[in-house]
């Protein structure tokens, strides 16, 4: 798996229990898998489908979140990749997942029709 994004989880991001939102952390992945998507193939992407998100962990403030991506298929017009968000809790022990799950992408032109993905 490749790394994509770190990222420092804020006291803007938190929930009413005082971790971190967990659409914060979605958000987060789906801007992961969309660099993964541009280095195999620049353009333009919309998110089509999230697939088996599983929760497993906290987040907390100040805790550095890490997300990995492996691309799993590429279509005609879709990619679509497995992520596993981990975090540091800078304690000077292993990273932990967080959260894991499976993204898929179209590739669009400027009018957002699909549109055939060349690898480069």
């Amino acid at each position: 798996m490749n790394l994509s994004i770190s990222v420092f989880a804020m006291p803007s991001c938190i929930n009413n229990n005082g971790d971190i939102f967990g659409g914060w952390l979605l958000s987060q992945m789906d801007l992961a898998g969309i660099i993964e998507c541009k280095k195999k193939s620049p353009g333009k992407y919309v998110t089509i489908a999230i697939d088996k998100m599983k929760f497993v962990k906290h987040v907390s403030i100040g805790d550095l979140v890490k997300i990995y991506t492996e691309i799993k298929h590429i279509g005609n017009t879709s990619i679509t990749i497995f992520m596993k968000a981990y975090v540091d809790r800078l304690k000077n022990e292993d990273d932990i997942e967080v959260t894991n799950g499976l993204f898929t992408y179209v590739k669009i032109d400027n009018s957002r029709n699909p549109i055939k993905i060349k690898i480069w």
